[in-house]
């Protein structure tokens, strides 16, 4: 004969809890929504009869993402329009009977093609020396320019011949350091004297309108001459 007490304790455990809706005997969590009958495992959000696999990346319509509305040109940085040449200093010379030292600046890649201005005489003495590192017994504006920029932990970034007016060229010295990144505008001289007296190879970028057109060239940004 069977146990009563044992009969009692399985209806028990077979009945379901007062508020939930699972039928008794049904294997599925008691809490989980998932129809019974369904093989849909618990707790995956895809419908049933749905064939996509679960966790697979689903398409999305271009057309119900939103409207980011127009770019803005304006915005845009100038670096990203302007093509630049990496180019060396060549020369510093005197070609008789001009007064006027001349720089000879060439690109280090073919076509190799060359860009030249006149410069005054301190100043290409002052490029003279920092090209063929000839120490001085004091130092001069560009070497002390140069000391504070090591001393304040400022790397020079790149030296750009960004824009011309007639025989006037527009440079750009840029700058990193603590602070972070700084552009200033400068003449093509100085900030090619600054970039020879680095520890490391600073980076000299022409404007390539520069090289292929006759004709004047706007800088951008901070070089940009008053109107």
């Amino acid at each position: 004969m069977s146990d009563p007490s044992a009969v009692e304790v399985t209806a028990s455990e077979d009945a379901a809890a007062p508020g939930d809706t699972t039928a008794p005997g049904d294997t599925t969590a008691p809490g989980d929504t998932t129809a019974p009958g369904d093989t849909t495992a618990p707790g995956d959000t895809t419908a049933p009869g749905d064939t996509t696999a679960p966790g697979a990346a689903t398409l999305l319509d271009p057309s119900a993402l939103p409207d980011e509305g127009p770019v803005d040109e304006d915005s845009a940085p100038d670096a990203f329009a302007t093509q630049f040449s990496v180019a060396l200093v060549a020369a510093v010379s005197v070609d008789l009977p001009n007064q006027h030292p001349t720089v000879v600046l060439r690109e280090s890649e073919s076509p190799r093609r060359q860009l030249s201005f006149s410069i005054g005489l301190p100043d290409a003495v002052a490029l003279s020396h920092a090209m063929r590192r000839i120490p001085t017994p004091r130092p001069l504006t560009h070497e002390l320019l140069s000391g504070i920029l090591r001393g304040f932990d400022v790397d020079v970034v790149a030296v750009r011949l960004v824009g011309r007016q007639g025989s006037v060229y527009f440079a750009e010295l840029d700058l990193q350091g603590r602070t972070g990144r700084s552009v200033h505008s400068c003449r093509p001289s100085d900030a090619l004297t600054v970039a020879l007296l680095q520890p490391v190879p600073v980076p000299i970028l022409i404007d390539r309108r520069l090289l292929e057109l006759d004709v004047d060239v706007v800088p951008p940004g901070p070089a940009a001459p008053p109107d």
